[in-house]
């Protein structure tokens, strides 16, 4: 009797399971259910691919378990693009707050043994490494977030299967991410990340971690989710291997003198701090440049009427890390306000606000029916734009900075 019990049981809990089932089959909208048959056919389809990478077949079970849809969120954020985008200055206002600094310099004294031998094996300065990581995760306080923080594995299957714009980058990172999990470097119930990937106190997406992944404390594996040491020296590495040049910084602000000549402005060929300085190029900070021999180019991110800066190899090291000028700068400012320096002495200006993609190709467009060669029609603000800004602002007296701003849009688009 009780073996009947127990299939009756049996019975009637398989009933309950397929009747729920249907209801909420009953409650999915076509797309949703579309949706669910597509990601489960590219998880069967993918196989073949990972085995093909070296994946083993636990390892790809045990990845996808319990994973049996798409995430919608991660596509969300994948499409988002702001009507309103942040000026330079607003940016750097959160990248190098008061609380940044202060906490920054806390970790500096906290981690200050792991510190020493990590900079002594890397060569790359503390105060960097610090700054890359209040940058990359508030100091890790990003990871504490439930709103921020996703499962690797879903959020890079999701760009895979189904952002057509990422598809090939979440295909990477998803071998990558299954090889870190394969190597046993973290449990399955840890391995997380952004929506896009990036992994850890110092955000490594998992083609980066395989390739920078450093074990400070010698454990005989990398934990960048909770070891800090292993997630700085991991850092240092990324920095270390692309060439930073130790002893060297990454750039100072400087004060451009009047009547300047701003064709000289993104040259590609630097040339010395000492010639800079002979053109009257001064540090803004006062004093002489540490060492006149080093090698610079001259930016000016919000155009002329936003603050200058010699830049040196290493801000171009830091790019490697997320190739956009305003974080370098975040990281190299903040780097210096560690270490006692002072606030920027120029101010940003609020009123000048940068491009939109569709606006960059508007200006381009402009540019090039008034006989400038943009480079194309491709909504990136890159060197053939900047030089045709840079050609058309002389051509109409204006200061020749190359800035893509909504002003010299809007002069265009007024006739000028």
């Amino acid at each position: 009797m009780p073996s009947r019990t127990r299939s009756t049981n049996r019975s009637i809990r398989f009933v309950a399971a397929a009747l729920a089932v249907c209801t909420a089959l009953s409650f999915a909208g076509p797309s949703e259910a579309r949706a669910d048959a597509t990601f489960q056919k590219f998880v069967t389809g993918f196989w073949p691919q990972a085995q093909k990478a070296g994946i083993s077949r636990a390892t790809y079970d045990r990845a996808f378990a319990g994973i049996t849809e798409r995430d919608p969120e991660v596509l969300e954020k994948a499409a988002y693009q702001p009507e309103f985008v942040k000026t330079i200055g607003e940016y750097l206002a959160t990248a190098v707050s008061d609380a940044r600094i202060e906490t920054g310099r806390e970790m500096l004294v906290k981690w200050k043994p792991w510190l020493d031998r990590i900079e002594a094996r890397s060569g790359v300065p503390r105060q960097v490494l610090v700054a890359i990581w209040g940058m990359e995760s508030n100091y890790g306080k990003v990871l504490d977030n439930p709103a921020v923080v996703k499962n690797v594995i879903r959020s890079l299957a999701t760009l895979a299967c189904c952002d057509p714009k990422r598809g090939k980058f979440g295909r990477s990172q998803l071998i990558a991410a299954m090889k870190i999990l394969q190597r046993g470097d973290v449990p399955l119930s840890r391995f997380t990340g952004s929506w896009a990937g990036a992994m850890g106190h110092t955000q490594f997406i998992p083609t980066s971690y395989l390739a920078f992944s450093a074990d400070a404390d010698g454990d005989g594996k990398v934990d960048i989710w909770t070891n800090i040491p292993d997630a700085l020296a991991t850092a240092a590495n990324l920095l270390h291997k692309n060439k930073w040049r130790t002893g060297e910084t990454w750039g100072y602000e400087v004060v451009l003198p009047q009547g300047f000549n701003y064709a000289r402005v993104d040259e590609k060929a630097g040339r010395t701090l000492a010639d800079w300085q002979k053109m009257g190029v001064r540090r803004a900070s006062g004093g002489a440049f540490p060492r006149p021999d080093d090698k610079a180019t001259l930016i000016l991110p919000a155009g002329a009427r936003g603050p200058a800066f010699l830049i040196l190899p290493n801000f171009n090291v830091i790019k490697r890390y997320n190739n956009a000028t305003s974080y370098a700068l975040g990281v190299g400012i903040l780097s210096d306000r560690l270490i006692g320096a002072p606030p920027l002495a120029a101010t940003w200006p609020a009123d000048m606000r940068p491009l939109s993609g569709a606006q960059v190709e508007e200006l381009q467009r402009l540019l090039a029916q008034k006989g400038y060669d943009p480079g194309g029609i491709d909504g990136m603000a890159g060197p053939g734009t900047r030089d045709a800004i840079r050609a058309y602002q002389s051509d109409k007296g204006l200061p020749a900075d190359g800035n893509p701003s909504t002003a010299i849009l809007d002069f265009l688009k007024k006739g000028g």
